[in-house]
C-alpha cells in the first residue's frame, strides 16, 4: 500500500487508513481527543449557513427543531440558492414528512409532489428558482489538494478521500464531490435528466449509500435534532412511502427557516441564538481525533482496528460555548 502525505490533513488520513503501534493504556477516546480541542481549533458556522426545521410537537407535546448546515462553495450552490428561496417564500411551511425507509433515508416535502401516495394538488413552487445539470454534482473549480490517500488504501466508490474545510469528499483526477453519510441531506429528484429543485429533501438514516454519490446533489447535513426523524415510524408503501391507510404518520413540518432570518425577527423569543461550530478538519487535534476513531486504544477495546471508512470519522459539530 501507498501512503501519500502533505500538511495536517494528509496526517489526518494517513492514521486512518494504517494500524498504528501498540499505545499506552491511558490512551485516549475520540471524544476525549475532542474534549481536549482549544477554541481557536473550532471554527464558526454563518447563521445565514444553517436552516432550523420545526416539527409539529411530539405526542408529549415537546417540541421538535432539526438544524441543517448547509453545504458552502463550491458545492450544490444552485441548490442551496433554491433551499433558501423556498424557505424564505415560506413554501416549505406546512409540508411534510411522507417518506421513511428502513436503513436507508427519511424524505420530506410536499405530499402531493411527485409522490407515488399523492391524493390531491401539489403546491405551486416559487419563481426564480434555477435549474441545474448533472455535472453539478462534482466540483471542478479547484484542483484536488495533495492530502489526500490512494484508492489503494480501500475506498471502494473514490480515488481519492478526505476531509476539507469541515465536510467528507470524496474525488478523482475529474473533479470532487461530498458523500453520502449519516445525517447528509440530499435533494430528491426524479429520473435523469430531472436533478430536483430542492423542494423534495431528503437525509440519510442507515448506512452509508456511497453509491448514491454524484448521482444526487448534496446540500447539507443534520447537525442536531436527528433523533426527531431517525426515530419516525417506517412507511409501509413503494420505497417507504407512507401507504393511503398510514396518512396519519406523516409528520407535519411547521416551517423551514434560515437562520439568519431568524434571529433578526422580532417573532422569535429574547435570546434566541443558533450558533455553531466544528471542528477544524485542517488541525492537528483533528488528524489526532481522526487516528483515534480508526485506531480505537481506550480500556474497552482490544485491538485497533487499523483504518476507518470515511463516514465513521464524523466531523465534530457543538453549540457554541459563547453562543
Amino acid at each position: 500500500m501507498k501512503k501519500i502525505m502533505t500538511g495536517l490533513a494528509a496526517l489526518a488520513l494517513a492514521a486512518i487508513a494504517f494500524a498504528q503501534p501498540e499505545a499506552p493504556e491511558d490512551a485516549p477516546s475520540p471524544n476525549q481527543v475532542v474534549e481536549e480541542a482549544a477554541a481557536e481549533e473550532w471554527v464558526s458556522i454563518p447563521a445565514e449557513e444553517l436552516l432550523v426545521m420545526r416539527l409539529t410537537p411530539d405526542a408529549d407535546g415537546n417540541p421538535r427543531e432539526v438544524i441543517i448546515q448547509l453545504m458552502p462553495a463550491p458545492f450544490s450552490q444552485g441548490w442551496v440558492h433554491n433551499i433558501k428561496l423556498l424557505a424564505r417564500d415560506g413554501w416549505y411551511d406546512g409540508i411534510s414528512v411522507n417518506r421513511v425507509q428502513d436503513n436507508y433515508v427519511v424524505q420530506w416535502g410536499d405530499p402531493n409532489y411527485d409522490n407515488p401516495e399523492a391524493d390531491g394538488e401539489a403546491k405551486p413552487l416559487p419563481d426564480g428558482l434555477k435549474v441545474m445539470g448533472e455535472e453539478e454534482y462534482v466540483s471542478r473549480t479547484e484542483n484536488l489538494p495533495d492530502a489526500v490517500i490512494d484508492q489503494d488504501v480501500g475506498d471502494p466508490y473514490a480515488a481519492r478521500i478526505w476531509h476539507r474545510g469541515g465536510w467528507p469528499l470524496a474525488g478523482n483526477g475529474e473533479g470532487r464531490w461530498p458523500v453520502h453519510c449519516y445525517g447528509m441531506v440530499g435533494v430528491g429528484r426524479n429520473y435523469s435528466p430531472d436533478t430536483g429543485s430542492g423542494a423534495e429533501l431528503y437525509t440519510v438514516i442507515g448506512h452509508a449509500p456511497r453509491h448514491l454519490d454524484r448521482n444526487i446533489a448534496l446540500v447539507g447535513r443534520i447537525i442536531e435534532g436527528m433523533e426527531h426523524l431517525s426515530s419516525l415510524p417506517r412507511g409501509k408503501g413503494e420505497l417507504g412511502f407512507y401507504a393511503e391507510d398510514e396518512f396519519e404518520k406523516r409528520t407535519p413540518i411547521l416551517s423551514i427557516d434560515v437562520a439568519a432570518d431568524l434571529l433578526e425577527s422580532d417573532e422569535e423569543p429574547a435570546g434566541l441564538t443558533y450558533a455553531y461550530e466544528y471542528l477544524s478538519t485542517e488541525s492537528e487535534i483533528f488528524a489526532k481525533y481522526a487516528d483515534a476513531r480508526a485506531n480505537r486504544r481506550d480500556p474497552f477495546f482490544i485491538h485497533p482496528a487499523g483504518g476507518a471508512d470515511i463516514c465513521n470519522i464524523p466531523v465534530p459539530v457543538r453549540p457554541a460555548p459563547n453562543g
